[in-house]
């Protein structure tokens, strides 16, 4: 299989949302003064060609002329059971895969199935913005908990803390495992520790996994379900293979319904909306990645493992900066608390000077004030280049 990371493939003005969108996003609330020439490594897209195996499912699906109605083959699943089987020693029942548009959609899915209006969600902050921002729309309370920082500088639960939000009427736990923004990969004890809480207070378990094929060496990431006494709580999980291979834009992802009673109610609640499954395009795509797509995965892992070696290398050296290393993810947590820098003054000079566009800590709520989050799949002259810019924004 020919895999080329290295390849710089121009995407501007081919309506990504990575690279045309965000400069109306950063303009007018940073003062961009000039946006021609920044960088945007911001949001979680990579800019490496899909798979080859991707496209060529899709081309072979091409020449059959007629798209009419279609449904999820048995192959399809069944592909999806073996990847997840094989990667993660999970072993899924056939039937509990409900197929959604994308895991955000199915994270409001489950939510308006389970919860009412002004319900309490409960959240671990910083975390994945949309884990406040769905819940809020759909006029239900959230109740942040904060993680704390080991001696490591990694992310921790203070089950403490959590255990007194759940006392407060707490219906449904949202879990980013692995985590997003800080790429922590939860131990098999934490998450037990989570699950018989959930239990012990009746607390739906929503568990997006959308970034557990991408861990770096050293690290296993433990579906939820998988954990002992998993069986007794209601847990959903939400899955997919867009963040792994680049596919967001087929919109493909699967909410994992092991108990019966809840995959009962999540069905119902999608025919009630008149959901349908993926698309014949994306099935395709799909299909093709979970059979063949171990290569070309493994190797990407191991591109981006490099980017990061580089990336903290370079800005472990500039005063003030800390590179939080992640257990998983292609997205890296920067500490720059030691600058003494606001973080207004910080994407000033990022943006206006540096030329780079990433994300502010706050974005994953007030508890990632001094933070920073870089996306590094991309070429490794992509990150060299970021890092350059990055440098020059701070002298």
């Amino acid at each position: 299989m020919t895999i080329q990371f290295d390849e710089i493939y121009e995407r501007r003005n081919t309506n990504s949302f990575k690279w045309d969108k965000f400069k109306e996003r950063f303009r007018a609330k940073y003062r961009v003064e000039d946006d021609s020439d920044i960088l945007p490594m911001w949001v979680a897209d990579m800019d490496f060609a899909v798979p080859q195996i991707v496209i060529d499912a899709i081309k072979e699906r091409l020449n059959h002329p007629i798209f009419g109605y279609s449904y999820i083959s048995d192959e399809c699943k069944e592909a999806i059971q073996q990847w997840y089987k094989r990667r993660h020693n999970w072993h899924i029942n056939k039937d509990a895969l409900i197929f959604h548009s994308g895991v955000v959609p199915a994270i409001a899915t489950i939510i308006e199935t389970f919860t009412e209006p002004g319900d309490k969600i409960c959240i671990s902050t910083p975390v994945y913005a949309p884990f406040f921002s769905i819940p809020k729309a759909l006029n239900r309370q959230i109740i942040e908990c904060d993680l704390v920082e080991s001696k490591e500088h990694i992310y921790e639960y203070d089950f403490e803390q959590l255990e007194e939000a759940f006392k407060k009427g707490v219906k449904a736990y949202i879990l980013c495992s692995p985590h997003n923004p800080a790429g922590v990969v939860w131990s098999k004890d934490t998450l037990k520790k989570l699950i018989q809480l959930c239990i012990k207070y009746d607390v739906l378990l929503i568990s997006d996994e959308i970034h557990s094929d991408i861990v770096f060496e050293g690290h296993k990431h433990i579906p939820t379900m998988t954990v002992e006494g998993a069986e007794q709580a209601k847990i959903v999980a939400c899955i997919a293979p867009t963040k792994t291979f680049n596919l967001a834009g087929l919109h493909a992802a699967i909410i994992v319904a092991e108990n019966k009673q809840l995959r009962n109610a999540l069905i119902q609640n999608k025919m009630a909306h008149g959901l349908d499954d993926w698309n014949v395009l994306a099935a395709s795509g799909v299909q093709a990645v979970y059979e063949k797509g171990d290569e070309w995965l493994d190797r990407m892992i191991q591109y981006v493992s490099k980017n990061i070696d580089y990336l903290e290398q370079e800005l472990n050296k500039l005063d003030g900066i800390r590179i939080i290393r992640p257990h998983a993810t292609y997205l890296v947590w920067i500490d720059y608390r030691g600058t003494g820098l606001s973080e207004n003054e910080m994407m000033d000079c990022l943006i206006n000077k540096g030329k780079i566009a990433l994300e502010p800590g706050t974005k994953y709520s007030e508890a990632g004030r001094g933070f920073l989050r870089i996306n590094l799949a991309c070429p490794f002259e992509t990150v060299k280049d970021g890092v350059e810019r990055f440098k020059k924004a701070l002298l």
